[in-house]
């Protein structure tokens, strides 16, 4: 399978060139365009109870499965927001990903929920990470430009800037600093991760620009009084 990323880093779209044999798992919705030879199988992954999973990790019950027929094939994807796109190789490792970044995946990878607790929930990510392990390649976008960081000792994200993370890595949440910075600093709180390995981290957040927006928003409301 070979595979080229184009329209980085704002509008960013995989396409995906298989063939014969090959095939290919996407997030529902996620397909853009693809040759007249494709074709779709929709299911629930792992059966009802881990599509439920899915569900509660922020991703889509069903999952569609395409392959070329009569010789190869090509399929573009693209996330439903604005931003970037990459492709994760694994060869054996297990990596936590935040919900709505997964898009879809080659070879064999699997995809489960992991429980975060109160501490995944306060870093912005929910109860609930996407478990991804496996061999293969996955595809997984942003919300703005993804930005690769190999982390060997400690290092500090904002909670809202956090797409995926090596699963060696250790992390904990916690104040940005005293409380006058964590009041009215406007960052709040942060990871701080610790260990070895990749980090991937997105450069805007959707919270902030939706806090942005929203001054904008109370002006059109009240023309509209």
């Amino acid at each position: 399978m070979r595979y080229v990323l184009t329209g980085k880093p704002d509008y960013a779209l995989a396409e995906l060139f298989l063939d014969q044999g090959e095939s290919v798992i996407a997030e529902s919705g996620a397909m853009v365009a693809m040759t007249g030879n494709m074709k779709i199988e929709t299911k629930a992954r792992g059966g009802i109870l881990s599509g439920l999973k899915r569900m509660i990790a922020g991703e889509s019950f069903f999952t569609n499965s395409f392959h070329p027929e009569g010789g190869a094939g090509n399929i573009k994807f693209a996330p439903a927001s604005p931003g970037d796109v990459d492709a994760l190789e694994l060869k054996g490792q297990t990596y936590f990903m935040q919900a709505g970044s997964y898009m879809a995946h080659v070879g064999d990878i699997e995809i489960d929920t992991k429980y975060g607790g109160l501490k995944s929930m306060f870093a912005g990510e929910g109860l609930f990470w996407l478990k991804i392990s496996g061999t293969g390649t996955v595809f997984f976008n942003s919300y703005g430009g993804l930005k690769k960081v190999s982390i060997d000792g400690s290092y500090i994200v904002d909670t809202t800037h956090i797409v995926a993370f090596d699963a060696n890595i250790q992390y904990t949440v916690q104040p940005v600093g005293g409380l006058k910075a964590t009041f009215l600093s406007g960052e709040g709180l942060v990871c701080r991760y610790s260990g070895q390995g990749d980090l991937w981290i997105q450069t805007r957040s959707a919270p902030a620009f939706a806090g942005w927006l929203h001054p904008f928003r109370r002006v059109e409301q009240k023309k509209n009084e």
